[in-house]
């Protein structure tokens, strides 16, 4: 069994990780929390890696979860870091939402040694991600993806090709604030709504059997607001930076949009209120707030 490596087991990064501890490969884990990595492996016959190197060297292919492309990017250097136990030919494939620039950089760095880069965002949230069928965004070279193909199809279902390296992230970004902008504009026609009397189910009921509907009036809010439950499978603060990720994307094309820079100021706030363990949809709340009522 050839040694793979998995780095960063979140809330996503935990159940891929498990897909790999499969015959076709012996898995390699490591965590910036040491215990966490080591309950892993005991926990799913994995090896537990010590420093990001330890995780990389004999690996062919590795595979970074983080929160953000800056903290992948900091793994690389020093005497414990990715690239002093990456081999030549080797491939980073990193399933972190990042940012293109980021990505950009990083796989330049990593072509000086002859290391192959992927950036592979995914999408499908804990759910998707335990079942193993998440959908890849991928970013690179063809042959690399194409090397890299028997470690994404064990955790994901629709794997695709999006372009040069930074293009997966630059179509999770996006993806990502088009969510917010449903989340934001349904709460504030949910609660106009409710305030003029009429119940969030027919509200719902109307707008899912409509042209409005998307996948945030279908399941988030019939699930968490409706119920007033708000799992935290996603984190506000995780939104948050996709949305900025987005907007600064879209100036770097010229681009000019309000909507998204508008949404990305309104979840920066939402989540500056909220604090880092909010549920993404939890923003519905700030606008309940300023708005003196709540969907009911």
């Amino acid at each position: 069994m050839p040694p793979i490596a998995f780095l960063g087991l979140g809330a996503i990064g935990a159940p891929m990780a498990k897909h790999l501890k499969n015959p076709d490969f012996d898995l390699v884990v490591w965590n910036r929390t040491p215990s966490k990595a080591a309950a892993f492996a005991a926990a799913n016959g994995a090896r537990h890696a010590k420093t990001p190197a330890e995780a990389a060297r004999g690996c062919q292919i590795v595979i970074t979860c983080l929160p953000t492309s800056r903290e992948v990017a900091s793994l690389l250097d020093g005497p414990d870091g990715l690239l002093a136990g990456m081999a030549n030919g080797s491939i980073l494939v990193d399933c972190t939402s990042g940012d293109p620039a980021t990505s950009r950089a990083t796989a330049a760095r990593l072509a000086e040694k002859g290391i192959g880069f992927l950036d592979a965002p995914v999408s499908g949230g804990v759910v998707g991600a335990e079942a193993g069928k998440l959908t890849v965004m991928v970013g690179g070279d063809a042959a690399t993806l194409e090397r890299a193909m028997p470690a994404l199809n064990t955790f994901g279902e629709k794997i695709v090709h999006c372009g040069p390296v930074g293009a997966g992230d630059a179509i999770k970004a996006v993806n990502q604030a088009m969510l917010a902008v449903h989340i934001w504009s349904l709460g504030e026609g949910m609660l106009a709504l409710s305030k003029a009397g009429v119940k969030p189910e027919v509200a719902l009921d109307v707008i899912n059997a409509s042209s409005g509907r998307s996948n945030v009036s279908m399941n988030l809010f019939p699930q968490r607001v409706i119920g007033r439950a708000f799992p935290r499978t996603f984190k506000l603060a995780l939104i948050d930076k996709d949305v900025r990720i987005a907007a600064q994307f879209l100036r770097e094309q010229n681009v000019p949009s309000p909507l998204t820079q508008l949404t990305a100021e309104l979840f920066a706030a939402a989540h500056a209120e909220l604090g880092e363990e909010a549920d993404h949809v939890e923003a519905v709340k700030v606008i309940e707030r300023t708005g003196g009522a709540e969907i009911k």
